[in-house]
């Protein structure tokens, strides 16, 4: 085996994990709301989005032909496609980083912040299209958000003043409809998060010689990237998803499908447009307009925590993946070997340390906050509850708030 193939190897097989850590980074954003009002049970929410999600990365390649062709120069790239392979080391680590605190930082910028940090190490400045990357990527994750916020604001002031969400039929109503709005945004999100590994993979092929420059991904390249991502999915992601159900803002059946809604048009709309567009921001902003919309108790220290982690995702991926790309690129193979080997034991680490307070399918609704620091905490130490538990515990809490909401309203 030839250098290159060896360092071609390794970027897919290192592209696809990354892809992996986004489905379970990224599962709450579809599913978090539904889960949190009991649209769905959790290991129900986590398999459609996880189906939804393959068929959604089969059906564009725009995000990726913009992340493969538009963002560096593939003549530098072709010297050293070590740096992807840094790139991408990066963006793991800082993803299983915010995982581990529970925050719902973006896997997308994480990815562009890993590679840029690499390409520029590697090739200098000059190798990233700069005005690529501000159309594409920063501009549009400065606006995405607010005006996904304003319209999920909107779309739940209407529901709440037109639509009777207090009462029981409408929450039934609203609830059934939240199954179809996150699935929707399941499937956008396999459109959007699910073609910029295939961009990645495509770029390294490219920069190899082992694909025509100018052509879009392969056929295993588009399966192998949406098998990763719902696998991923399926895996759970559980402590993110309890920050994004409970921890932002209250969440009832009318807003949990105003949000839904309007994250899936904005995520269809950008995948088309191919901008390489952040998931997570969107559907942030989304919850956070329906806390606005209502009127509701809206925890803004949990959003400012969410907003510095945002700010800070693309830099601190680019200095990791310029640090990883400065060993892989300088060492040649065993430089490589080396960065795989800080991959592994940085990632069992930081795997270790969320074991001392583990959040799953059966705890993600008990508490707003993820723990972090080892101590002992008799709640989630205990013996994971059984799946037709927490449906029990889902049938009863939303019989009880159906019966309570008559009562609010006549006191």
């Amino acid at each position: 085996m030839t250098a290159t193939l060896f360092i071609v190897v390794v970027v897919v097989a290192t592209a696809l994990v990354f892809d992996f850590t986004n489905g379970f980074h990224d599962s709450s954003n579809a599913m978090a709301t539904s889960v949190a009002t009991g649209a769905f049970t959790p290991k129900r929410a986590v398999l459609v989005a996880a189906v939804l999600n393959v068929i959604g990365a089969l059906l564009s390649t725009e995000v990726a032909k913009t992340i493969s062709h538009g963002m560096f120069n593939d003549a530098l790239i072709e010297a050293a496609p070590a740096m992807v392979f840094a790139g991408l080391a990066g963006a793991i680590l800082w993803n299983l980083a915010t995982w581990l605190f529970g925050l719902p930082s973006s896997s997308s910028h994480a990815l562009f912040g890993g590679l840029i940090g690499a390409v520029i190490m590697a090739a200098g400045i000059q190798g990233v299209h700069w005005g690529t990357v501000i159309s594409k990527i920063i501009l549009p994750a400065l606006i995405a958000p607010c005006v996904a916020g304003t319209a999920s604001a909107l779309a739940t002031w209407i529901a709440y003043r037109i639509a009777r969400p207090t009462d029981r039929f409408s929450q039934k109503i609203f609830r059934n409809g939240q199954r179809i709005s996150a699935s929707m945004v399941a499937l956008a999100h396999g459109t959007s998060d699910g073609q910029k590994t295939m961009g990645v993979i495509t770029l390294v092929l490219i920069a190899a010689g082992y694909q025509e420059a100018g052509t879009g991904p392969h056929w295993w390249v588009i399966g192998a990237a949406g098998l990763a991502i719902g696998l991923g999915t399926y895996s759970g992601g559980w402590r993110i998803m309890r920050t994004m159900g409970k921890g932002l803002v209250h969440i009832d059946p009318p807003q949990g499908f105003a949000s839904e809604t309007t994250s899936t048009v904005a995520i269809l709309a950008s995948s088309h447009l191919g901008f390489a567009l952040s998931t997570t921001h969107i559907c942030t902003g989304s919850i956070l307009g329906t806390g606005v919309g209502r009127g509701t108790k809206v925890s803004w220290g949990t959003f400012g925590r969410m907003g510095i982690a945002w700010l800070v995702t693309l830099p601190c991926a680019a200095v990791v993946g310029a640090v990883t790309s400065l060993i892989a690129v300088k060492g040649g193979v065993l430089g490589t070997i080396a960065v795989i080997v800080l991959l592994l034991v940085g990632a069992w680490l930081i795997i270790r340390q969320a074991g001392h307070n583990r959040v799953d399918f059966s705890n993600v609704n008990d508490a707003d906050s993820v723990v972090v620091a080892k101590q002992a905490d008799p709640e989630l130490g205990r013996a994971p509850k059984t799946l037709s538990e927490v449906k029990n515990e889902l049938v009863v809490g939303t019989t009880a708030a159906a019966q309570a909401s008559p009562q609010k309203e006549s006191i």
